[in-house]
């Protein structure tokens, strides 16, 4: 196992052991521990303050707490084909007198798929013609 030593200002260093003098440049190092100190203080009351509300709104039988779901970012490739079908979709949806996003549309393709069985689903991913994994090369 790797000790490592203390930080050392270059004062401390010059005296050896003995406490040094605090120069101009040792100065702000010097008020940082104090100024942490004093964030960590105020920080516990900040969250209690907030927190009182939350019990408050707790208490109430007639809201429910609704969790916030976490979203996801995720990267995909798709043939262009297909990717110019979702924007044609979007068009037609805009025609229609709605307006929805791409990622609306691939969200509705889950639920889609969802409610298919596994021997349809098995049937569609066949006729899918095969990706190769990764990253296109980036073309010059």
């Amino acid at each position: 196992m790797i000790r490592k030593n203390p930080v050392k200002s270059p004062a401390a260093k010059r005296a050896g052991s003995a406490p040094a003098k605090a120069s101009e440049t040792d100065k702000p190092a010097a008020r940082r521990p104090a100024v942490k100190a004093a964030v960590k203080s105020a920080a516990p009351a900040v969250k209690e303050s907030r927190a009182a509300p939350a019990k408050a709104k707790a208490d109430e039988p007639s809201k429910e707490k609704v969790k916030k779901q976490k979203l996801v970012r995720d990267s995909f490739t798709m043939p262009e084909d297909e990717y110019r079908v979702l924007g044609e979709v979007k068009k037609a949806c805009i025609k229609a007198g709605f307006e929805v996003k791409k990622s609306e549309l691939l969200r509705v393709g889950v639920a889609l798929i969802r409610q298919m069985d596994l021997p349809a689903l098995k049937n569609v991913l066949n006729a899918l013609p095969p990706l190769k994994a990764g990253r296109p090369k980036r073309q010059k």
